[in-house]
């Protein structure tokens, strides 16, 4: 079993930036992907970011590019995602998640672990 713990959501101006955590913990893998996906109210859960330790591959959707920057440190299991140009559309809970797969990372369905979730308001 896997445990994802994320933290440093919060209230922000638009334009402001937020660095979300995600400290995973229990099970290791030798080869794993971390992820970020979002949920704003009234709307499905969406893909954000994620990280392929091998090789260190990173993916984005196209709203978030270039304000958005996903890192981690494998050693420590734990993923990074600093937000920076914050607009009010990027409000949601904001969840990580983790699996074995290396491909098909915006999909959730892929994904064998969730964390609870951290919250991320911008106000205009």
């Amino acid at each position: 079993q896997v445990q994802l713990v994320e933290s440093g959501g919060g209230l922000v101006r638009a334009g402001g930036s937020l660095r979300l955590s995600c400290a995973a913990s229990g099970r290791s893998f030798s080869r794993n992907t971390m992820g970020w996906f979002r949920q704003a109210p009234g709307k499905e859960r969406e893909f954000v970011a994620a990280i392929v330790w091998s090789g260190t591959i990173t993916y984005y959707r196209d709203s978030v590019k270039g304000r958005f920057t996903i890192s981690g440190d494998n050693a420590k299991n734990t993923v990074y995602l600093q937000m920076n140009s914050l607009k009010p559309e990027d409000t949601a809970v904001y969840y990580c998640a983790t699996t074995m797969k290396t491909g098909g990372v915006y999909y959730p369905y892929n994904y064998d672990y969730w964390g609870q979730g951290t919250q991320v308001t911008v106000s205009s």
